[in-house]
């Protein structure tokens, strides 16, 4: 990695390269070898955090295509999509993703694929499979297996380390068993067990950096803070329905109401109306810097008409200003339907 500006050390030259934005680094590759080996460089994305130019991307899984990943870039308005997911598993679903490390991470799950001519389902229910997608590179990677084969659980990251807890394992039985990786090790471990399981999904979030997870159908909320610990029960009686953390603080879509609602505690307060998403089934809600992005979903068959809708669209509820205010932004260019996975990840 020599002579990359002429007349510049290459020290000062990385600096430089590290503020161009990263949906211009492909592009950056094609002037010349050492350029390529620059872009492709942990020094580079180091370079970045030391200039203030790292990127908050949303990263998205939609039921089209099969096993496609997009980044959202929402300074620009721009689409990425990233080489297809690897697994041998067809059509992946309910399966966990987070972001750590600089890394975007694929954890569990199992083939949501139907024989076409059968109707049954396609493959395995459960995975213990991790896959990780890292940005320096531009490739997908087999991580450590979890220790047990795991869909529809809650997943969050904990003191930078991934949490997994509950959900179904390859017989289709629910789950107590946790357990927590080590991104920078590779390597899984035993946790304290959920106090209780449900024979329903569960889905997990991480306010004020503790790990709650929340089964379907359910009032009770098991909180972690640390994995020594262990899970505590708190009768929190949220409302059920998509939900993000923006700032510290939950919100929940209640298709029911057709609101918004702001979440503390046991108490909630309106937000907004969401009542144009009453239809939409599927969809994705998450923070990103103080806004709440909707993605995708399905508008399902009506009365009068029997189509099935599969969506793109993108809508943002801005948080910031005296009253929220909703925009449409850039649908997503190839992901279209139920939104299989949605996570933040820095760049």
């Amino acid at each position: 990695m020599s002579g990359l500006i002429e007349g510049l050390p290459d020290a000062v030259a990385l600096r430089c390269l590290a503020r161009v934005p990263f949906c211009l680094h492909p592009r950056l590759e094609l002037v010349s070898r050492s350029w390529r080996a620059a872009i492709r460089s942990t020094e580079l994305f180091k370079a970045r955090e030391e200039v203030n130019s790292t990127e908050e991307f949303l990263c998205v899984c939609a039921f089209e295509p099969d096993n496609l990943w997009q980044l959202y870039d929402p300074l620009r308005d721009l689409w990425i999509t990233l080489p297809v997911l690897p697994s041998n598993i067809r059509h992946l679903a309910h399966f966990g993703v987070v972001s750590t490390a600089g890394k975007l991470f694929v954890l569990g799950g199992g083939s949501d694929a139907v024989d076409p001519l059968t109707g049954d389902q396609d493959g395995s229910f459960a995975s213990d499979e991790v896959w990780s997608y890292n940005p320096v590179t531009r490739h997908w990677a087999l991580c450590a297996s979890m220790i047990v084969p795991r869909a529809m659980f809650a997943c969050g990251v904990l003191d930078g380390k991934i949490v997994v807890a509950g959900g179904f394992t390859s017989c289709r039985k629910s789950i107590s068993k946790a357990e927590i990786y080590d991104p920078e090790k590779d390597v899984w471990a035993s946790i304290p067990e959920l106090h209780h399981t449900h024979n329903s999904a569960c889905s997990g979030v991480v306010i004020g950096g503790k790990v709650h997870v929340l089964h379907k159908g359910l009032a009770t909320v098991q909180v972690l803070e640390s994995a020594k610990q262990g899970w505590t029960v708190h009768e929190y009686g949220w409302l059920q329905g998509p939900m993000t953390v923006v700032k510290g603080k939950l919100y929940v879509m209640s298709h029911g109401h057709g609101l918004i609602y702001k979440q503390e505690g046991e108490s909630r307060k309106i937000v907004v109306s969401a009542s144009e998403f009453r239809r939409r089934i599927g969809l994705a809600m998450i923070g990103v810097a103080g806004d709440i992005y909707v993605i995708g979903g399905v508008i399902g068959p009506e009365r009068w008409n029997w189509d099935i809708k599969l969506m793109s669209d993108v809508d943002v509820l801005s948080l910031g200003g005296d009253r929220p205010v909703w925009r449409q932004v850039a649908p997503m260019t190839r992901c279209r339907g139920t939104i299989l996975g949605c996570t933040q990840l820095r760049i």
